[in-house]
Parts: structure tokens; sequence; C-alpha cells
């Protein structure tokens, strides 16, 4: 398991069932994230927009797997954690270990926690507290900020 586990800190793709923490962080200019993200990923991941609810395809998807982010490719939620939560954004109930990280939004006249990935410090979305069980709480994340792997087929290297 170490052998795996230190393949995929540098970068080696692993079966979509193996996980384990992050890496070290990933830090690179807006120019070198530009130009690997689509525009509306940019926008999303690294200046906290919001994508539209209702158009992601991510939203409807049903299939085992684990979804990794958009930027960097680390893991960051199983498909077994994945509800319908009726907002039009895809919806989890945890997230994978050490995959997030939090901070407080003050955007809008109250406070809301938003998370973002671990390693690249990107923009996933915001938490709420009305999820259901066995957390209750409902990671509200935009799906241009995710990438979907399907159960059996390996995740992506991540990036350097």
């Amino acid at each position: 398991m170490l052998k795996q586990l230190s393949a995929w800190w540098a970068g080696a793709a692993l079966p979509a069932t193996t996980l384990a923490a992050p890496p070290l962080p990933l830090n690179k200019t807006a120019s070198e994230w530009k130009a690997l993200v689509s525009p509306m990923a940019y926008q999303v991941l690294f200046q906290h927009g919001t994508e539209r609810a209702g158009t992601s395809p991510l939203n409807a998807e049903k299939r085992a797997g684990t979804y990794v982010c958009a930027a960097c490719s680390l893991p960051l939620f199983s498909s077994a954690h994945k509800f319908d939560s009726g907002t039009g954004w895809p919806s989890f109930f945890q997230p994978l270990p050490d995959a997030v990280g939090t901070s407080t939004d003050h955007k809008l006249f109250i406070p809301r926690t938003e998370y973002h990935c671990a390693r690249c410090g990107g923009h996933q979305g915001h938490v709420f507290d009305d999820g259901p069980k066995p957390t209750g709480k409902r990671y509200c994340n935009n799906g241009v900020a995710l990438a979907f792997i399907p159960e059996g087929l390996p995740l992506p290297a991540l990036r350097t």
C-alpha cells in the first residue's frame, strides 16, 4: 500500500478505489491555471464563481465512481456519498478524508461556509446543514469544478 501511495503522490494513476491523504499543496499562477481548465471552470475554481443551477451533467450522474477536482485531479468525493438535493447542483453528504478545506464566505448578507480543494485551493461550493443522515451536511458543488471517473477506470494522475 505504501508503494501505491508513493506512486499516487508522484502523480501516477491508480484505480478509482484507491484513496489516500492529499499530497503537498499545488500552487500555480493564474495564467498556468487558465491554460489547464476551461474559462468557466477557472471562473468558478479561482474566482469563486457559481455555475447556473441545473447546467451540470454531473447533477444527473448515477454511476459508481469518484469525483475529482477539475483543476488538480485530487479525489474529493465518492459517488456513494452523492444524493439528489433538488437544488440543481451535484450534492454530497461528505467528502473523502482530508480532501477539502473550508473558509467563511461573506459575499451574501449572511456568512456561509465555503469549501475548496485541499490541494490546489480551487473553490468547489458551499456546505450547508440540511443534508441527509448520517452527517446532516450538504456539500453543494459546482459541477464544472469536478470531473467524474467511473468505477473501474484509473484515477487521473495528479497535476504537477
